[in-house]
């Protein structure tokens, strides 16, 4: 096996045995020793990728995030024909786990967030949101090349807005005693809606 095969499987274990660990005791409760003793893996070995358990976390909200850029980029790849239903699906498919309490990616924000006076900590968290905002902003301008998003529609602003009311169906995760008027379905319907539509030009 080669050496970088050997890299991405060890890193595999290690985001494994995270989110195994995360979902069985939460994370203040997961230590590095419980990941050390779960996964077999050395000290040494598992600080040559992370600093520590923060950064682990960390590294697997970006996981997630990269797994589902891969999924949306083969695709768009795929299609011999313009359309916007097939790549929608792929964005849609993620966005019940917004408000699920138990989901992974939830729980590391939470858990984070709760950390954000540590100057680290806060760098950290925001650099998974703004790789957040450039991948939403890379899927516009890849449907707006493919001529089924207009081009009117500003990628930047509008990947900043998804990512915003994205954080914000998170967040309300943690005080939420009823059902909301707003969910995920009517968020995944403002999505589409919002970009299918052509904005209008103000009046000179």
């Amino acid at each position: 096996m080669k050496q970088e095969e050997r890299r991405e499987q060890t890193k595999r274990l290690l985001h494994d045995t995270t989110v195994e660990l995360i979902r069985e005791k939460g994370c203040s409760q997961t230590t590095l020793s419980d990941i050390m003793e779960r996964s077999g893996l050395s000290k040494g070995a598992i600080f040559h990728y992370v600093s520590g358990k923060d950064e682990l976390f960390v590294q697997v909200l970006e996981n997630r995030l990269e797994e589902k850029n891969e999924q949306f980029m083969n695709v768009v790849k795929g299609l011999d024909i313009k359309e916007f239903e097939a790549p929608m699906n792929v964005i849609s498919s993620g966005l019940s786990r917004l408000e699920n309490k138990d989901d992974v990616a939830n729980l590391i924000l939470i858990y984070l967030i709760g950390k954000s006076d540590q100057p680290k900590v806060a760098e950290i968290v925001g650099n998974f949101y703004n790789q957040s905002i450039a991948f939403s902003k890379n899927w516009i301008m890849t449907g707006q090349n493919s001529g089924v998003i207009p081009a009117e529609i500003d990628p930047g602003q509008t990947a900043e807005l998804f990512e915003l009311i994205a954080f914000g169906l998170r967040m309300r995760n943690l005080f939420a005693q009823k059902e909301y008027s707003f969910g995920v379905k009517e968020y995944s319907a403002f999505i589409s809606g919002l970009l299918q539509s052509t904005p209008r030009k103000e009046e000179e």
